[in-house]
């Protein structure tokens, strides 16, 4: 097996405005990632992203677990694609191991699911992405945000903070996706649905 990365995204908007969004969720994902790999994002070179690279998780037998790139495009969620595709390319990295992490309206909040390929349920940034790498087939690690109340717009309701009672939560949750990230890449994508799927 070669040593190629993992590129693992997460989405959100730049901007400290943007921060604390249900959209951001992914990327407060990847800067807990981050932290586990005892690596700070510095901007790239070549992508419209900031990168922290090193090794995540641990391997069966006790071994470091695989290589990889953590990567927060800094484009608007709508034109993620780029960056992701830029960055595959730079490291040579097929779209099998991309695995991209985002907020999801149509799983209840606290809820974690994943998958590979599939439609983008209206996500603006999954459709850039795809479009960019011309292949739906990369990872998915959906991070459940739930549905807006009454009749307020999709696009209003992911560009506002979590509630105060959800906050409480968050950490928690966020906590549960960057596992979820880690048992992907050291166990396998159906291990990993085995057990978030199944999560009561």
């Amino acid at each position: 097996m070669t040593d190629t990365p993992w590129l693992v995204v997460g989405l959100g908007n730049p901007g400290a405005q943007y921060a604390g969004n249900r959209h951001n969720v992914g990327q407060m994902v990847l800067d807990l990632l981050a932290e586990r790999v005892g690596a700070r994002f510095s901007r790239h070179a070549r992508a419209q992203a900031v990168v922290a690279e090193g090794r995540l998780g641990v391997l069966p037998g006790g071994r470091p677990g695989p290589r990889v790139v953590l990567a927060k495009p800094t484009t608007y969620m709508n034109t993620s694609g780029g960056p992701v595709s830029g960055l595959a390319k730079y490291y040579g990295v097929e779209p099998e191991q991309v695995l991209v992490v985002h907020d999801e309206v149509d799983i209840p909040f606290d809820t974690i699911k994943l998958k590979t390929g599939g439609g983008e349920g209206g996500h603006n940034g999954l459709r850039d992405i795809s479009k960019a790498l011309g292949t739906k087939d990369y990872v998915r690690v959906r991070v459940g945000v739930g549905r807006p109340p009454g009749r307020m717009d999709t696009a209003d309701f992911v560009l506002k903070d979590f509630t105060a009672t959800e906050k409480k939560d968050l950490p928690m949750l966020v906590d549960d996706a960057a596992d979820a990230v880690e048992m992907v890449l050291t166990a396998g994508l159906l291990a990993a649905q085995g057990r978030y799927h199944t999560k009561a």
